[in-house]
């Protein structure tokens, strides 16, 4: 394939078009128009089909053709759009390959390093890719990475203040910045709140309001303060303390001012401002994509980040004049929770907005998802792109075709459509696209960024700029001495490893308050993947490990249910931090998951007999009431079976038995009508006799035929005998069958009752995925030198 044909302005180079029929992929290249992408796209498949692969080689294409990106990263996937290695050398590999995936292939480090480059080199290479293409893609925009309510990488000040949208933003871009602000803030201290009727949020929307208009940029200490004393003595027709009592605004101040007060609070009130427009363009207008990892926060302060971007795109959005050409692209992978079928989470109405109105102003909306049914139908409806992969379920494969129907107008052969659904195979996609004739079958391109998969914090430190001035980590030095303890403790919270966030874990209620003290341990989070053919398992759970701080080899962690964070009090006690820690923070990450992967291996039980495996972490009792149902089922097609078997056998030996009796009442018929008749001939002639009104041997004759007449009769009885018999003998016939029927029957209902014998299997994890890693204060009950988890 000729390259200038991948290479043409405004096209994106996906892949390659595929045959399912023959399952070849053909060499006729897949290029999509990027203004297309203004009507929206929507990524679908499930884990292992491609999906991320494709949403890089998207967002690559979009910067190659100098279109900036805001990418929302909530998996830690798409920071591997960094790495970018024109000399595709082993050197540059080596920092990301996986030093346990090198010690499973048996290779040192250095060696997997090369392998993988070796890999790379070959992979782009085979779809027409060369090295030049990579420096071209780090050339043609600038790539930034965020870490919001982190300084892992460059963080968000979120929380530094809440300046009002531009003065030519509009009324409307004024009223969805408020909307979006509020609804944010009031998700991170976890309060649904209806913009329209909920007193929290139409109280706060009002006071910052208030602000604006006077000209002032509130802070979140504004706002606390003003719960406490509002601004205004109306809302409405009704005061304010009708409208929101005191004490429910008291209740929204304390939760406002734990998250002010929360340590966690510095990491949202520092770092570069939102600013949408400087993080779409670089100095110099050069164009940009920011990639918003999100990784490491919780679900109400994901929500918090979303719905702000959501809300300043919006904002930024309308100061821009109408194009018919892709001016901007939001890509957010895995959607799910953010823009659901059923709840309205804020950032529902934002995503909503953006796919009904951004087309006008030439940004394109593209999202990303396992399964379409965590999507809302009206957003499905208003992509004009998608891109599916392999889907898990028929209720997937369903919903996908429904909102096909939908975008395509009804124009959609949905029988072809579900048909090449199910053929799809990894790495291969269905196109449907509106603004083509007919759907396109593709293979997707090598990624030119190196797929190293989700990074750890400690990785994403490595890949963020150092500028002047930054966030950037300062050169290593070493920890002060800590405090001389009294009775080993202290009264101000020793300082943590560089680089190593802290929190406070919530002691539990019924802990004695004088008696608490904060003891500094490890706080991992992780999701591990276990997966293995035979016997089939696929499994991910997410593990929440607390380990002693002064072994941060993680030796003695213990899995613990998911902690809630929360404000120390004042005039608390700490122990110190072990001096081992501070030696030793940045390899937590990889040493949690070597630790993971070395000592989380999971015991599988397998019944042979029903071809199923117990799931990681279920009982054998669960299982066995799986088995037992699965036995029972087993057990019901079997017994239909052996009927049916037995159905036509039983048939025969019915007819016959009905032929039989129908046999024996005939002969019983016969024999009595001829016991009548010679009854009346012996008769007959015994009566002639006796009056002598018949000759001697008239007499005679009558008398032989009454005795011929009795032997017929009596040969008669023989034949309703003999019926009788045959009778009696096919009735004894069935009877058997029935038994053996039975005995059958009975043995499956045997067989379905015995406990099967179970085949243990201990499986390792195939990926582990560490979330984060913190320093926690744990609470303790102090009893003399005896100290005890309060949780």
């Amino acid at each position: 394939m000729d390259a200038a044909t991948i290479e043409q302005t405004g096209m994106f180079y996906l892949g390659r078009r595929h045959d399912l029929d023959a399952d070849q992929t053909l060499p006729a290249p897949v290029l999509y128009d990027a203004a297309d992408l203004t009507t929206h796209a929507a990524i679908i498949g499930m884990t292992g089909s491609g999906k991320t692969g494709l949403g890089i080689s998207l967002i690559e294409e979009a910067a190659l053709d100098r279109v900036p990106v805001l990418a929302i990263d909530p998996k830690g996937d798409l920071a591997n759009l960094l790495l970018t290695f024109p000399n595709l050398a082993p050197t540059d590999f080596e920092p990301w390959v996986n030093p346990a995936e090198a010690e499973q292939k048996g290779r040192s480090v250095d060696e997997h390093a090369a392998a993988v480059a070796e890999m790379w080199r070959s992979g782009l290479d085979a779809w027409d890719q060369q090295p030049d293409r990579i420096q071209r893609l780090r050339d043609a925009a600038d790539v930034a990475l965020y870490t919001p309510g982190s300084d892992a990488a460059t963080p968000v000040a979120l929380l530094r203040d809440f300046a009002a949208p531009p003065a030519d933003a509009g009324a409307d871009a004024r009223r969805e910045h408020v909307e979006a602000l509020i609804s944010g803030l009031l998700s991170l201290v976890g309060v649904e709140a209806d913009p329209l009727q909920s007193p929290e949020h139409v109280f706060l929307a009002h006071v910052l309001e208030s602000a604006w208009n006077d000209g002032r940029t509130p802070s979140l200490a504004d706002l606390i303060l003003a719960l406490q004393t509002p601004p205004m003595s109306h809302i409405g027709v009704l005061e304010v303390d009708t409208f929101f009592p005191v004490r429910q605004r008291q209740s929204l101040a304390m939760r406002l001012n734990g998250l002010l007060a929360s340590p966690s609070f510095a990491a949202w009130a520092q770092g570069e401002p939102l600013d949408v427009g400087s993080m779409l363009y670089a100095d110099g207008g050069r164009p940009r994509v920011s990639v918003f990892s999100i990784a490491h926060l919780d679900d109400d302060a994901r929500m918090f980040f979303v719905t702000r971007l959501l809300g300043d795109l919006i904002a930024w959005m309308r100061r821009q004049s109408g194009t018919s050409s892709l001016r901007a692209l939001l890509y957010m992978d895995e959607v799910m929770g953010f823009l659901p079928p059923v709840s309205a989470p804020p950032s529902k109405t934002l995503f909503l907005t953006l796919l009904k109105q951004a087309r006008a102003f030439g940004l394109g909306v593209v999202v990303s998802t396992q399964n379409p049914v965590d999507l809302d139908y009206k957003a499905l409806s208003n992509c004009g792109t998608w891109l599916v992969g392999r889907l898990q379920t028929e209720q997937d494969k369903a919903r996908l075709l429904d909102g096909l129907e939908g975008a395509a107008g009804g124009a959609l052969d949905r029988d072809a459509t579900d048909a090449t659904l199910s053929r799809l195979g990894k790495r291969v996609f269905l196109l449907h696209n509106v603004h083509e004739p007919e759907p396109t079958v593709f293979h997707t391109r090598w990624a030119m960024s190196y797929l190293a998969g989700p990074l750890t914090r400690q990785q994403l430190r490595r890949l963020a700029p150092a500028p002047a001035g930054s966030h950037a980590d300062p050169a290593p030095q070493a920890p002060a001495p800590p405090p001389t303890p009294s009775n080993g403790f202290v009264d101000t919270r020793p300082p943590a490893p560089a680089g190593l966030d802290e929190l406070t874990l919530a002691p539990s209620p019924d802990a004695d308050a004088d008696h608490v003290v904060y003891v500094p341990m490890l706080l991992g989070q992780a999701d591990v993947h276990y997966r293995r053919s035979r016997p089939p398992v696929d499994h991910t759970t997410t593990v929440h490990l607390l380990a002693p701080a002064d072994a941060p080899d993680w030796s003695g962690a213990i899995e613990r249910p998911a902690a809630h964070a929360a404000a120390t009090p004042d005039g608390a006690h700490y122990a110190l931090v072990p001096a081992s820690l501070h030696d030793d923070a940045d390899g937590l990450d990889h040493a949690l998951e070597r630790w993971i992967k070395r000592e989380r291996t999971v015991t599988v039980l397998t019944s042979k007999t029903h071809r199923l495996t117990s799931q990681p972490g279920e009982s054998e009792d669960t299982f066995r009431g799986r088995l037992t149902h699965a036995a029972r089922e087993a057990r019901d097609a079997e017994k239909a079976k052996v009927r049916e078997r037995y159905a036509s056998r039983m048939k025969r030996l019915e007819d016959r038995m009905a032929r039989a009796e129908a046999a024996v009442e005939r002969e019983r018929g016969q024999a009595g009508q001829r016991k009548l008749e010679t009854a009346i001939e012996v008769g007959s002639a015994l009566l002639g006799a006796f009056l002598g009104g018949r000759s001697t041997s008239r007499t005679i004759s009558s008398a032989r035929q009454a005795a011929r007449g009795a032997g017929r009769a009596r040969k008669e009885s023989g034949d309703v005998d003999r019926a009788q018999r045959r009778l009696d003998d096919l009735r004894q016939e069935y009877a058997d069958l029935d038994a053996e029927l039975t005995n059958e029957l009975d043995a499956l209902d045997l067989r379905a009752a015995e406990p099967e014998p179970l085949e243990p299997t201990e499986i390792k994890p195939s990926d582990v995925s560490v979330k984060s890693v913190h320093l926690a204060w744990v609470p303790h009950t102090r009893d003399g030198d005896a100290l005890t988890p309060a949780l």
